[in-house]
């Protein structure tokens, strides 16, 4: 660590500022640049890839593609959104890699099959056990029902929905018009009635809880990759 960077308040930075301290040499500042968006960039890639692991797999080689091209960031879009095009690409090439790519126009009239059940911890917040545990089978359901909608509806659902990105962000992020952004959000709430109640809406900021654990396990590993 640079010990210049000790007495440095990187909370107070905004994303542009610790950017273009990672491009001056500053590392620490790229750890928090990750502590920061490891949730959007986590959900992102396993919208794509429905799978924990792999999800994780790809966000860190995607922070060491970023690190090593951060020198072209120019603050055109936010960083934020940078970063999670170089997550979709990588986690889109892992997909092309496992042979799963199916035409739109397919998956677009495609039947939903059932989803596999993700099991992620509970809130600790909640102490009362009977609303925990109902809570807990209101978001394994939801979950269920997100990773059974066809990839590109399931991608486009989380990051507007969950991550609550707008459609300009969404749109840029996929490399996708606004209108289709917007039909395929259409598309999946739709698919999303006919399998849940419109009772576990509220439940919707709880899916894909990004934890410390996982969150200090993708800094931890890429920081560690950095100094080699």
């Amino acid at each position: 660590m640079n010990p210049l960077s000790l007495a440095l308040d990187y909370a107070a930075l905004d994303d542009n500022a610790l950017a273009t301290r990672v491009q001056g040499g500053d590392r620490e500042a790229f750890r928090h640049i990750m502590k920061r968006c490891n949730q959007r960039l986590f959900r992102a890639a396993r919208a794509v890839l429905a799978s924990d692991q792999e999800a994780e797999d790809v966000v860190q080689e995607a922070y060491v593609d970023a690190y090593a091209k951060i020198d072209s960031f120019r603050g055109e879009s936010a960083l934020l959104t940078w970063l999670t095009r170089i997550v979709l690409n990588e986690a889109y090439g892992r997909l092309r890699q496992r042979h799963l790519n199916v035409d739109v126009g397919a998956i677009e009239s495609a039947q939903l099959e059932p989803g596999n059940v993700i099991a992620f911890p509970m809130n600790p917040a909640n102490s009362d056990p009977a609303a925990a545990l109902a809570r807990e089978q209101v978001r394994r359901l939801l979950e269920q029902a997100i990773d059974a909608l066809p990839e590109p509806f399931r991608v486009v659902y989380i990051l507007r929905e969950i991550e609550e990105c707008s459609v300009e962000d969404t749109a840029t992020a996929l490399g996708l018009r606004p209108e289709t952004v917007k039909t395929r959000l259409f598309r999946a709430r739709r698919q999303l009635r006919t399998a849940l109640q419109d009772t576990l809406s509220s439940s919707l900021g709880d899916a894909f809880p990004f934890l410390g654990a996982r969150c200090d396990r993708i800094t931890s590993t890429v920081m560690l990759r950095l100094e080699k």
